[in-house]
């Protein structure tokens, strides 16, 4: 999966403050995602991110 800093993910499973789209702030083995509802930033596996996102919007499209 083709995912770089500056795409937003929508994910399958909401965040606990009840948003599902995540600002990419870095990719890698792992990820440093924030919220874009909360602002919180966390870090998740690669493995494990991949199988929840629903959609991935590039960030030079616009």
């Amino acid at each position: 999966m083709d995912i770089r800093p500056g795409d937003v993910l929508t994910m399958k499973k909401n965040h606990p403050c009840g948003g599902n789209k995540m600002f990419v702030i870095r990719s890698g083995m792992d990820f440093r995602l924030r919220c874009m509802k909360c602002a919180r930033e966390f870090m998740v596996a690669r493995n494990k991110i991949e199988k929840s996102i629903r959609n991935v919007k590039h960030a030079d499209e616009g």
